[in-house]
């Protein structure tokens, strides 16, 4: 089971987990990833994230598709929110299921690679007014590295 959304409403940990293991008795691992907006220095009024609908979705359900075909997943879930957000809001929920921990957590932590550095979000930070937009970080970039083959 994959399950994609790109939403301006917050998501509920819990019942997107228990959505991924209902009537599966074989995942032996749950390993989730809540994004949060965070306010490095304490001058963040406000991010807000952009989106193309339906190219967004499509490449959000590409690599999730690709973390499938490396790790042996029984269940998927990436939730991604756009709009205004304030500081302390969830941005984005990765949920990744296997019969193993190490399949659920390398499959977790490439997703979140890939929507660190490429996934196609804009981002917009309003600092003490001033809005701007901000560039994935190298750091971000050097990390997807790693699971190209």
């Amino acid at each position: 089971m994959v399950r994609i959304a790109v939403q301006a409403e917050d998501f509920n940990l819990n019942t997107e987990v228990e959505a991924l293991r209902a009537n599966n008795h074989e995942i032996g691992a749950v390993v989730t990833f809540t994004g949060t907006v965070r306010d490095v220095g304490g001058c963040l009024k406000t991010m807000t994230l952009e989106h193309y609908p339906g190219m967004t979705e499509a490449e959000l359900a590409r690599i999730a598709q690709e973390a499938q075909e490396r790790w042996p997943l029984a269940g998927c879930t990436v939730i991604h929110r756009y709009g205004k957000l304030q500081p302390g809001d969830n941005i984005v929920l990765v949920i990744t299921a296997s019969v193993h921990r190490q399949a659920a957590f390398e499959a977790a932590e490439f997703l979140m690679d890939f929507l660190k550095s490429k996934a196609p979000f804009w981002k917009k930070e309003d600092v003490g007014g001033e809005a701007k937009w901000v560039d994935a970080k190298e750091s971000d970039d050097e990390a997807l590295k790693r699971w190209q083959q």
